[in-house]
């Protein structure tokens, strides 16, 4: 899980890399024009897209900038996401308080001078932020780990066993009704582990060609939006068969019964010199990901992704930071790796307020070398070569705090369930208090920054059942986001 830097001359101040000719608009509250239509109903034919944004001072801004612009909005609205070329009709009160109703994706002359347009666009009083269209990329490290053939198909306990996940399973075995979403590259739907264990999801990728910088090969679906999430990476299905594998050949996930929705918001591209392919995306298709899960009824959701915030110009807006305060206020619990850097950071979306933030424990119990690490990390999970499903039928080692996250996201599910089980609720905020509550405390000599401690599910699930039958559960409200420090840590 990473960022890479790539030459772009368009936004040469820019640390992160940024597509040419893109940029994002969020518009005050009260100033979004209507009549502008999603993007999702454009790429469909739906709608025909439109040429300026509010026939005023934006519009003459981006006319001394560049002499071509396609405009659409990035979300649809909840109510309306099933009304082809009307998705821009109805949205709701918190869809406008958070922005995301508010929020424009604008296409360009490929040479317009981004850095300089997106700056000139934030001292108008009408504009609410505004930033370049940055893209992540998304790294993992695997190994073939071929499991051994059933009935004696252990691979992957090792890992299980370190968070108490089988006797947390003899206890609460998952709610059948209970969504979590993967928000990721896809999956591979076709994987024993997955069979019968997924919802129908989407892929929200819409990157091509001339959104890059020479020498990157992109593969596989990339523009078309459909309703087909399929894996061309890895890293998505290995995240969700830690969650929701079957254990057909290996361990089962650490959601039990709880089924996954497989969101693709990351394609598929080979670097140069490089034969592994990576994940690589837009934060927007990132948030219109996260945003449908919600709207689809997600309750918990993963997300093995970040961005750095030392990486961020001052001015931008923190990525993320809407779709999360949208997705707590729906009442979801989200679960996000805390990042592979080594250092102590905040890396976003895991340092938002509301998000629980998971690093990587090693085989030997330490925290790893690569775990990001901060005081909202909140607690660990195994991150060093995880058992998982790969593409194909194949099986694989994995290792990242993106693989760690899973294990969390697991066992939010099961809580959730365990709750809805004894007809009380979890909140966000309950849920990962409980986590870290009853998390193993780290060794003697541990450095700060690595949270409370390492996963124990049935630990955990132990506490909130003890909080339920007292009648004297906490209650708390879910946060509300804040930006996280844009400062890093030595």
């Amino acid at each position: 899980m990473n960022t890479r830097m790539l030459a772009m001359p368009w936004a040469p101040n820019r640390q992160l890399y940024c597509a040419p000719g893109r940029l994002l608009l969020k518009m005050a509250l009260g100033e979004a024009p209507e009549q502008i239509p999603t993007a999702r109903d454009v790429r469909a034919g739906a709608r025909d897209p439109v040429a300026r944004v509010d026939g005023g001072a934006v519009d003459r801004v981006l006319s001394h900038f560049t002499g071509k612009v396609t405009v659409a909005r990035v979300h649809g609205a909840a109510a309306s996401r099933t009304l082809a070329g009307a998705r821009d009709r109805g949205y709701d009160d918190l869809e406008q308080a958070t922005g995301l109703a508010r929020t424009f994706r604008l296409h360009l002359d490929r040479g317009a001078r981004v850095g300089d347009l997106v700056d000139a666009l934030r001292q108008l009083g009408t504009v609410d932020g505004a930033s370049p269209l940055y893209l992540t990329v998304q790294t993992m490290a695997a190994t073939a780990a071929p499991p051994p053939a059933p009935p004696a198909a252990r691979a992957g306990w090792a890992s299980r066993e370190r968070i108490n996940l089988p006797r947390a399973l003899e206890m609460e075995p998952g709610d059948t009704a209970m969504i979590v979403a993967v928000v990721d590259t896809g999956v591979c739907s076709t994987h024993p582990e997955l069979r019968r264990r997924l919802r129908p999801g989407f892929d929200t990728v819409q990157i091509g060609a001339r959104d890059l910088s020479q020498g990157i090969s992109l593969v596989g679906d990339l523009t078309l939006e459909d309703r087909d999430p399929e894996d061309e990476v890895g890293h998505g299905t290995a995240c969700a068969t830690i969650i929701g594998g079957a254990g057909a050949r290996m361990a089962p996930g650490a959601g039990g019964a709880c089924v996954v929705l497989p969101m693709r918001v990351l394609g598929s591209a080979r670097m140069p010199g490089k034969e592994a392919p990576v994940g690589i995306g837009s934060l927007s298709d990132i948030d219109d990901g996260m945003k449908r899960a919600v709207d689809l009824g997600a309750a918990v959701i993963n997300m093995s992704f970040g961005t750095p915030v030392a990486a961020l110009d001052p001015h931008d807006t923190v990525p993320h930071l809407d779709v999360v305060k949208y997705a707590l206020a729906r009442g979801c619990v989200l679960v996000a790796a805390s990042g592979n850097s080594g250092r102590c950071e905040p890396i976003v979306p895991a340092a938002l307020d509301g998000v629980i933030a998971v690093g990587a424990m090693g085989e030997d119990g330490h925290p790893t070398h690569f775990s990001t690490s901060g005081d909202h990390v909140a607690l660990a999970a195994p991150g060093e070569r995880v058992v998982s499903a790969g593409l194909g039928e194949a099986y694989q080692a994995v290792t990242g705090t993106s693989f760690a996250a899973p294990f969390v996201t697991g066992a939010a599910a099961l809580l959730v369930s365990h709750a809805r089980r004894r007809s009380a609720s979890a909140s966000a905020a309950t849920v990962r208090r409980v986590l870290r509550e009853s998390a193993r405390p780290w060794p003697a000599g541990t450095p700060p920054g690595h949270g409370a401690g390492t996963l124990d599910v049935a630990a955990a699930l132990r506490r909130l059942g003890t909080e339920i039958d007292d009648g004297s559960p906490p209650g708390e409200d879910a946060a509300v986001p804040s930006e996280p420090s844009r400062r890093t840590e030595p």
